[in-house]
């Protein structure tokens, strides 16, 4: 069954009742329109304007009551949505883990805050759907990758409970995650580690210095900060590893539960890496940190 790609629903919570249907009627992913109407910013109704979160249900009966919003890479000026998207949500189900693709805006159309405020809706939207698709609220965690894990990295340092007198439901959520796993990430706007041009596409071209600073996210984390796991590559040419090895050592500093993994070689955007016979064993170690969590139950 193929679902119409663009319909504005009435409300958040026809969101919430049409994708639970759908669940328990065909299991197929369903992807749905981020926002009840216009998005924050929209500058117009085209494609681009109009963010999504495509839902991938848990098997039924899983039992790990999990979910993980995914943010794939690209730059901020694209998205990878196969092998940093579908593929981890296939993965994600296959573990019992409900799953959300977030298909966030870009620029040049747009710049920061449209994509962190993409972000924290989907948090927020998920929470509001756990009950419909069978995990708990307290179990909603961020997957980045490259520019998707600066976004999940600013997702996890700058947050707030939701409003609690807000008359859209989904405002009342919480976007705090429970937990992130970041993957070859930028995190730093520090000119000596960053990778411009995820920088230069989200702050434009000359960016107010606080600014940059704000969203240097190895300078925000805090004592809330989730429990996250890093992957990267000692030789990433694309994003140094600088920016996972700093997020580290703030959330070392502020005493976040954390664990990295750094391989010594590989390339920029491998995702799980199924066909490399060295880095394809890292997400077993992201599984056995998620277990020891007991966020796989």
């Amino acid at each position: 069954m193929t679902l119409p790609r663009r319909t504005f629903l009435a409300a958040a919570s026809s969101l919430t009742a049409v994708a639970a249907a759908q669940n328990r009627s065909t299991r197929e992913p369903v992807p749905r329109s981020l926002y009840a109407g216009a998005a924050p910013g929209a500058v117009g109704t085209e494609e681009k304007d109009i963010p999504e979160l495509t839902v991938y249900p848990a098997p039924e009966g899983s039992g790990t009551r999990t979910a993980v919003v995914v943010f794939p890479g690209g730059g901020y000026q694209g998205l990878a949505m196969g092998h940093e998207g579908t593929d981890i949500a296939q993965w994600l189900n296959a573990r019992g883990v409900t799953a959300f693709i977030l298909k966030y805006r870009l620029a040049p159309r747009y710049r920061h805050p449209a994509m962190l405020r993409d972000a924290q809706r989907a948090v927020r939207t998920a929470r509001s759907m756990a009950a419909g698709l069978g995990f708990e609220k307290n179990r909603v965690g961020i997957w980045g990758f490259s520019a998707g894990g600066h976004l999940a990295s600013t997702a996890s340092t700058h947050f707030d409970a939701g409003n609690s007198g807000a008359a859209d439901p989904v405002e009342r959520e919480s976007s705090r995650p429970d937990f992130a796993v970041l993957c070859y990430p930028v995190v730093s706007f520090d000119d000596a580690i960053t990778h411009a041009g995820s920088k230069r596409n989200l702050l434009g071209p000359n960016p107010d210095a606080a600014l940059v600073e704000n969203l240097s996210n190895e300078t925000q984390v805090t004592a809330q900060t989730p429990p996250t796991f890093i992957f990267h590559t000692g030789d990433d040419p694309g994003v140094p590893v600088e920016n996972s090895v700093r997020y580290y050592l703030a959330l070392r500093k502020h005493k976040v539960p954390a664990e990295m993994h750094i391989y010594e070689h590989g390339r920029h955007g491998v995702g799980l890496a199924p066909f490399d016979p060295i880095l394809s064993s890292w997400p077993l170690r992201l599984e056995a940190w998620l277990r020891f969590h007991g966020w796989l139950g």
